[in-house]
């Protein structure tokens, strides 16, 4: 089974500018994902689709391939995940190369592990299921969630402020890092979060969004003390 790692790296960024090369914590935070995919050894290429030429220099000199650039129509802000993917494989495909697995993997997520990675692909690959995201639960019940109203809070599910926390059924959210997806049910279903999804669960520690300067700040010092916690 031949397996394709891409990372999807683009130039522009509005909030945090050149976030996919700007160092964190001692290299550019696109090396973590890079790395961690080369050094999990399940894939057949480790590749970046961009369309900038210094994070393409900065991905090779990491380890990366980048056979094609990426073209303008999905390097702009319209551009969805989906359509980087469809643009990849079909680049591939077009120069003779296809692949039955993929991971996507975001250039911003210097909490994945090559461990995680290679976990990853060997569930999905043991499994029927068409892919597979790591989740992360909501740390606060969201059946207790509540809403502002002319001034005033409403519970949107009055019917759960009595119950305990530990009765109410766990929720998680998309942890924002990779998705590893069988290119068959990719291109059948035209997208990754559809069919049969495998969860994986990561720890809160494990887990960082980053879409401005403080999130930065927060994740530099999260990685921090899980670097700790494993040493």
């Amino acid at each position: 089974m031949k397996k394709l790692a891409m990372i999807t790296a683009r130039g522009g960024s509005k909030r945090i500018p050149r976030k996919n090369i700007k160092e964190f914590n001692g290299k550019p935070i696109m090396a973590y994902s890079i790395e961690a995919a080369l050094k999990s050894g399940v894939f057949d290429e480790v590749m970046v689709s961009t369309d900038d030429d210094e994070i393409a220099e900065i991905a090779k000199k990491y380890g990366a391939s980048v056979p094609f650039m990426r073209s303008e129509k999905t390097s702009n802000d319209f551009a969805t995940t989906v359509d980087v993917i469809d643009e990849v494989i079909s680049e591939y495909h077009k120069r003779g190369t296809d692949f039955d697995m993929f991971a996507c993997i975001y250039p911003t997520a210097p909490f994945v592990t090559a461990d995680r990675l290679k976990e990853a692909v060997d569930k999905l690959t043991d499994s029927d299921a068409d892919s597979l995201i790591p989740v992360v639960r909501f740390s606060y019940p969201p059946q207790r969630a509540m809403e502002i109203h002319d001034g005033r809070l409403i519970f949107r599910q009055p019917e759960n402020l009595s119950a305990r926390s530990q009765d109410l059924t766990p929720h998680y959210h998309d942890a924002g890092q990779f998705y590893v997806v069988r290119t068959e049910s990719f291109l059948n279903n035209h997208g990754i979060m559809v069919g049969d999804i495998l969860p994986m669960e990561l720890s809160e520690l494990e887990v960082q969004d980053i879409d401005n300067e403080v999130d930065w700040k927060l994740a530099e010092l999260k990685y921090r003390l899980l670097v700790s916690d494993i040493k």
